[in-house]
């Protein structure tokens, strides 16, 4: 029996990896779809920030509406949206001899979100809020 895949080239979209935010993010368990350990992922991470990671990589990248099987709230526009990633050449040699395979991709991904702007600067703005609301309750009545 053959593969679906068969007569498909690596660079046809069908063959490109499948990266949904729910692989990497640090608030979810195995059971709901993290792939790598707590430790090496990241808080509640956006397709468009893995989208962002993979663009500045220069890799070949597209980005679907979709939403994971396994996420809870299907509500939630937060957690819509997978990326696909070109990993191989047609001829079966690696895109980017970085990303060996999928979990190096995931790896790397992990650790690049956070150095984001978008994510430094958010990080910068509840640091400050609390520690405007733990300056407020210090204070004391003047009598």
């Amino acid at each position: 029996m053959a593969s679906y895949y068969a007569d498909k080239n690596y660079s046809d979209r069908e063959r490109w990896l499948c990266i949904y935010p729910a692989y990497i993010n640090s608030k979810k368990t195995y059971a709901e779809g993290r792939r790598l350990k707590k430790d090496q992922c990241v808080e509640n991470p956006t397709c468009q920030e893995i989208r962002d990671v993979l663009d500045a990589a220069a890799l070949h990248i597209g980005v679907e509406n979709k939403l994971y099987s396994r996420e809870q709230n299907k509500d939630s526009v937060v957690f819509r949206g997978r990326v696909r990633v070109q990993l191989k050449n047609d001829d079966g040699t690696l895109y980017n001899p970085k990303f060996g395979s999928r979990k190096d991709l995931l790896v790397y991904i992990a650790s690049s979100i956070p150095k984001l702007k978008s994510r430094s600067s958010s990080q910068a703005k509840s640091s400050e809020a609390s520690v405007q609301s733990s300056k407020k309750g210090n204070k004391k009545k003047k009598k």
